[in-house]
């Protein structure tokens, strides 16, 4: 599933352009951080018995970007919405962004991905095998905001 950082690296752009742009429609994502997944992965390392065991980890919490918009304007008291565009607007928007043509494809098309269901996971594998919860959206775009600062 995604990292909670592929999207909130995504929160400067979104301050300044009052916007969170994507292709997602309204589809959920269980994205999970980077910590979550490094602390699954050292679970599964000291556990016996992982010889041909397939894990899905996603983060235990998902939302829309739509979601994700309202929550960067909550925390930062600014008004930011989310813009759903077609798949080839919002690659060029990425592009127009700096982003090099195949990083820009490649997120378009994980977007497009997100809004078929294809970042959704409900199981909460991650946290099982963790032991603990997954890191929250709402945390990881607080610091995400400090990281601005």
């Amino acid at each position: 599933m995604g990292v909670s950082e592929n999207y909130t690296a995504g929160v400067p752009a979104a301050l300044q352009f009052g916007a969170v742009m994507g292709c997602a429609g309204d589809s959920r994502i269980s994205s999970a951080s980077r910590a979550d997944y490094a602390a699954a992965a050292a679970a599964v390392l000291l556990a016996g018995e992982q010889a041909g065991k397939v894990y899905e980890l996603a983060g235990d919490d998902s939302y829309t970007l739509r979601e994700l918009a309202a929550e960067i304007a909550v925390q930062s008291g600014k008004a930011i919405s989310y813009e759903n565009l077609p798949e080839a607007e919002y690659r060029q928007a990425l592009v127009g962004a700096g982003l090099p043509e195949p990083i820009a494809t490649l997120l378009a098309e994980s977007d497009t991905g997100a809004s078929k269901g294809g970042l959704y996971d409900d199981s909460k594998q991650l946290s099982a095998l963790t032991g603990r919860p997954t890191t929250p959206i709402a945390e990881s775009i607080k610091q995400a905001l400090v990281s601005v600062e």
